[in-house]
């Protein structure tokens, strides 16, 4: 486990839209463009292996802008295929906030960033002591029908609190600026529930954006 002494003041950042990556959950990740492909090899040479994960600002006027605060994950499988290209797999680490990016001769984006606000990531699993599975497990049903969704529900209702939560949250198709709603939550029971604010309103055709504006 990566202590927060261990923890880097810089890492390389992959912006990807609508790709959430918590502490203590996995992100799967198929790489391919060869800027990427570049930050592996390199992230792969560190004691670390830390990519920090970060969503695009989509209502920025600046085209590159970066939401303030990403999450860093631990490279802990990766294999190649037969054309170069690599899949791998992040384990959740940290969140983090950007300070500044950093000016460098990497094709890849690297930033300058602070974890201090975020302790509780590297602690133990978390519970959500005022969780009604029951009650959110058929609010759940009823999205997963509507979307024409199939899942396994006994291993649903035999998961820990974070991992329900955090695998919903990262797993369901919500927009990026939802996405980032998720991954800002203070504690799991404010992600459980901002996760079903987004439920319901997508059960009732209503719009997320007014939501959580």
């Amino acid at each position: 486990m990566i202590q927060a002494a261990d923890l880097p003041d810089t890492v390389p950042v992959f912006p990807l839209p609508g790709a959430l990556l918590l502490p203590r959950s996995r992100l799967p990740l198929h790489i391919f463009e060869p800027r990427y492909l570049q930050m592996l090899e390199d992230t792969l040479k560190t004691p670390q292996r830390l990519i920090g994960m970060v969503q695009p600002c989509s209502r920025q006027l600046q085209e590159d802008a970066l939401h303030e605060i990403g999450c860093a994950g631990r490279v802990t499988q990766f294999s190649e295929t037969e054309d170069g290209r690599y899949l791998i797999t992040l384990s959740g680490v940290s969140r983090f906030r950007i300070e500044q990016e950093t000016d460098g001769f990497t094709p890849y984006r690297r930033c300058q960033i602070d974890w201090d606000g975020f302790s509780r990531d590297l602690g133990r699993v978390e519970a959500d002591a005022k969780f009604d599975r029951l009650e959110f497990l058929d609010l759940l049903e009823r999205f997963f029908l509507s979307r024409n969704l199939s899942t396994d529900w006994e291993a649903l209702k035999d998961a820990d609190d974070e991992l329900l939560i955090n695998s919903l949250s990262m797993m369901l198709d919500f927009d990026p600026e939802d996405k980032q709603a998720l991954l800002e939550a203070p504690g799991l029971a404010t992600r459980r529930e901002t996760l079903t604010t987004l439920i319901e309103f997508a059960l009732l055709g209503g719009s997320n954006e007014e939501v959580l504006q």
